[in-house]
């Protein structure tokens, strides 16, 4: 009864598809490919710039996670990822309020009318961080303790579910690609989500022990690589390969 079973799924596999499943699996991995672009430009222009330099460092995830304790974090932004939002000016104003202990009697008159120039636009959308508030904006101007709990929080949800999917479709299409031993096909697989674990255990671990930040960088370069070899991989199959049975060399 297996051996029947097994012989009527001899189509399924990469190159034997249909067009238009080929063109759903295709569409799903560009996006998919997009989104990881889009993701890494994101990286870049926040942790990225985190401190003062452009491209991701140690230095930069320590500071996003752990903090940098010697300073707040309104001084780490506006010399890392939000210096080309205000003229050297008004950053100088900023950080020297911020020096001196940020005084409530400077807020208004010195402090407010830049905050609502530079940043109002973007800051005003997002609770969390919305600085043209008194209470918020001080609190920035507090010691750089890194990302707050609440807001890991949201952050740990958000990737385990989105990207927990992503992965999975990635590796849904990829498991009938042919050529590819099973067990190592099976742990290009898994690949993903242990290292999409180890990356946000590794953001929680940043946050009070900043030498975890290797780990950060190792889980999203882990799976981002996986995902990219299955991608390719799965696309070539679908596009290039003449179509193949089950009992070609090539099936494994």
């Amino acid at each position: 009864m297996e051996k029947n079973n097994n012989q009527g799924m001899n189509w399924l596999n990469l190159t034997k598809l249909t067009l238009p499943v080929k063109v759903l699996f295709t569409s799903y991995l560009l996006i998919s490919s997009l989104g990881f672009i889009v993701a890494g430009v994101l990286i870049l222009l926040t942790h990225g710039l985190y401190d003062g330099k452009f491209g991701v460092s140690i230095d930069d995830i320590v500071y996003s996670y752990y903090g940098k304790r010697d300073g707040s974090k309104l001084e780490v932004a506006l010399r890392g990822s939000m210096k080309p939002y205000a003229t050297e000016e008004e950053r100088k104003i900023l950080i020297d309020w911020v020096r001196r202990g940020a005084p409530d009697e400077e807020i208004d008159k010195k402090i407010m009318p830049i905050i609502q120039k530079r940043c109002a636009s973007c800051h005003s959308q997002m609770p969390e961080l919305d600085i043209t508030k008194k209470e918020v904006l001080k609190q920035m101007a507090e010691v750089d303790t890194g990302i707050s709990i609440s807001r890991l929080t949201k952050l740990s949800h958000i990737h385990l579910f989105g990207m927990s999917f992503i992965f999975m479709f990635i590796g849904f299409i990829f498991s009938f690609s042919i050529g590819i031993n099973r067990i190592l096909k099976s742990v290009l697989i898994a690949v993903p989500f242990v290292f999409q674990f180890i990356d946000i255990l590794a953001w929680w671990l940043t946050k009070f022990l900043p030498w975890f930040a290797w780990f950060v960088i190792a889980g999203g370069f882990g799976y981002f690589v996986a995902s990219w070899i299955m991608i390719v991989i799965s696309l070539y199959q679908m596009w290039f390969m003449k179509p193949v049975n089950k009992n070609s060399w090539l099936w494994d």
